[in-house]
């Protein structure tokens, strides 16, 4: 384990991480389920699915073998003018289990190409049609990923205070709640009646980084329909909420009105290797057919529908149409409900919340919730001690584990949880 960590120590920039104070990383050299290994031999539960991605857990035989058998017939080849049977049957698949409206797909890298995409076509759209416009619309508390387009619809913190200067110009609206929604349509609407602004971006339904914050799917209708009222793009980052996180295959599926651009990535491929996925409909697409080609939408990334992770894509979407699995998450979503009920007492808290597969623990502190709290650290380290892997957001406790995982794990997650409660 020393080689190890001394060779990590001398090499390795983590993210996320300021390197002068950090303690040593897990040296995690095994993983199978919801369980990772390290090189000790000690086991950790994997209970945020290795920063919300994998699906089915870690080893699974059938995307594995997908993968190899992928490997052998095309590893990777360019995309521009060029096509193959894995890109084509991945992006087919995709839309066909969408809304109809939704017809094709443009493949990046990860989640926050993903987005970077969705903001470059909706401002693309706009200038195509000799309209430009500038400004986007976004919810106060976001994130979207760590590109600069991402960066500047995501919340002005701590994060990404040194590039704020090189940002595009943003509107927010605050997080709609129960007592300040009709504040939160009224500040919307006057700043979409303007026109200026180009796209809206959402997390639907749980904004993830900023503490699994959770709202009304009909306040999100609302402000779809409002969107469009005044011809807006609607962006939905399911980067995080697809695939069966939130109850349902996607989180739009819980609204009546739908987004016009989808942004996909993380559990996508079963969490297992990275892809960006940004689907569309005709009305977007067709703004970019020209006989001039300055018209098309130029961009690109050398991984752009890489054959890998297009089979990687393909197994992972066998396995959510199975019974089996479709049976295990509802069970999740039950499990995770029941131990909701038990802890709303629970005098340390201030909050307890769950959708679908996600369960939010918030400890009450000082002043407002914050991923600088520092209950967030003393948390992890009992955790990493009890054989849990939970990074907390701040002074939110979350769950949400692979979809392999046991009854008996998470009745094991739970008791540690309680136990680490009960020391506060």
């Amino acid at each position: 384990m020393n080689n190890l960590l001394e060779k990590d120590a001398t090499h390795v920039w983590h993210p996320f991480t300021q390197m002068q104070t950090a303690e040593p990383p897990i040296p995690i050299v095994k993983g199978k389920d919801a369980t990772l290994t390290d090189v000790n031999g000690k086991t950790y539960l994997d209970c945020n699915s290795s920063w919300w991605t994998i699906l089915h857990g870690h080893g699974n035989n059938h995307i594995g073998n997908a993968i190899k058998d992928q490997f052998f017939e095309l590893d990777h080849t360019v995309f521009a003018g060029v096509t193959h049977p894995k890109a084509t049957e991945a992006a087919e698949r995709i839309v066909n289990l969408l809304p109809e409206k939704f017809t094709k797909v443009f493949y990046s890298d990860n989640g926050s190409t993903s987005t970077e995409v969705a903001l470059k076509m909706t401002f693309q759209y706009w200038h195509n049609q000799g309209r430009p416009k500038t400004k986007f619309l976004a919810i106060e508390g976001a994130y979207h990923g760590d590109t600069f387009g991402a960066m500047s619809v995501g919340q002005r913190d701590m994060f990404n205070a040194p590039f704020e200067a090189l940002f595009f110009d943003v509107e927010y609206i605050p997080f709609p709640t129960e007592s300040n929604f009709e504040a939160v349509l009224e500040i919307a609407e006057k700043l979409l009646k303007t026109e200026d602004i180009a796209g809206f971006i959402f997390e639907p339904l749980v904004q993830g980084a900023s503490g699994m914050r959770m709202y009304d799917k009909s306040w999100l209708d609302q402000l779809i329909a409002l969107a469009h009222k005044y011809q807006t793009i609607t962006i939905a980052d399911e980067v995080m909420t697809g695939f069966y996180r939130l109850g349902t295959l996607f989180a739009i599926d819980q609204l009546v009105n739908k987004p016009d651009i989808i942004c996909m990535s993380k559990g996508v491929t079963g969490g297992v290797l990275p892809i960006g996925l940004t689907v569309t409909t005709d009305r977007i697409y067709d703004a970019f057919l020209s006989d001039e080609i300055a018209k098309g939408f130029l961009h690109g990334h050398s991984f752009t529908g890489n054959p890998l992770s297009c089979a990687a894509i393909c197994a992972s979407l066998d396995l959510l149409d199975q019974s089996k699995t479709k049976t295990k998450i509802k069970n999740i979503c039950d499990w995770q409900l029941d131990y909701q009920s038990k802890l709303v007492d629970h005098p340390v808290l201030k909050s307890v919340r769950v959708t679908g597969t996600i369960l939010a623990i918030e400890i009450k502190i000082d002043g407002s919730s914050s991923y600088f709290s520092s209950i967030r650290d003393i948390a992890y380290k009992y955790f990493i001690k009890n054989g849990l892997l939970i990074r907390p957001l701040g002074n939110v406790i979350f769950i949400n584990p692979p979809y392999c995982i046991t009854a008996e794990e998470l009745a094991y997650t739970y008791d540690v949880i309680q136990s680490f409660l009960d020391t506060i």
